[in-house]
């Protein structure tokens, strides 16, 4: 009876070893370290590629995005300072002309202000995998921004040289326009031009 009462408990130690090891293998795996999507950053426009393609600190933080495209948060903090580090350097170096303007700049020191969040986020011990990826979200949107800006900024001045005139003086948006229309704006801005001449011409001689 004892033997036979040995063996129901050993049967019995074995079977929730068992369980309890089948209990390991399916545990979920920590959310932190599940790779997570986001979306590309907006690019500089291909047409653009050679206005830019002196501005070393835009270049570097462009490609280090590329690694937040498909990224952990585990991964996204433990990148998070390097990050930080080459924005503070698109930040306060010295950039192309053009661009050294207050809309561009404002849209370079909100990307900074979301890196050191994503940054600050490193110091936090029981932090979410929903905020990490939240914020990731929020940084790549900020750079999507400046590229959008850069875009914007360089269709106006192509715009204004190949018409000749401030686009500002007429209050359009020179992203908006067709090759139809700024032909056509340019065609009856000359008209203008010689008419008031002419009006000028007819002051004059009846002085």
């Amino acid at each position: 009876m004892k033997y036979i009462y040995l063996l129901v408990l050993s049967v019995f130690v074995v079977s929730c070893g068992s369980k309890q090891e089948n209990k390991e293998e399916i545990k979920p795996k920590p959310l932190m370290t599940l790779v997570q999507s986001h979306a590309k950053t907006a690019p500089v426009l291909p047409t653009f590629y050679d206005e830019v393609k002196d501005w070393k600190y835009l270049k570097e933080v462009d490609s280090f995005f590329v690694k937040y495209q498909k990224i952990s948060p585990n991964e996204a903090l433990s990148n998070a300072v390097e990050l930080k580090d080459l924005v503070k350097s698109l930040k306060d170096s010295l950039k192309p002309k053009k661009f050294d303007i207050p809309s561009v700049n404002a849209r370079i020191n909100i990307l900074y202000n979301e890196v050191l969040r994503l940054a600050d986020i490193t110091e936090i011990s029981a932090i979410e995998s929903a905020e990490v990826n939240n914020q990731v979200d929020k940084t790549m949107s900020a750079f999507s921004d400046i590229n959008t800006k850069i875009n914007t900024v360089l269709a106006k001045i192509r715009f204004e040289n190949e018409i000749d005139i401030d686009v500002d003086f007429i209050g359009l948006d020179s992203t908006r326009l067709d090759t139809v229309s700024k032909k056509s704006i340019d065609l009856r801005m000359k008209e203008k031009l010689i008419e008031k001449n002419n009006l000028d011409k007819g002051s004059r001689k009846r002085q």
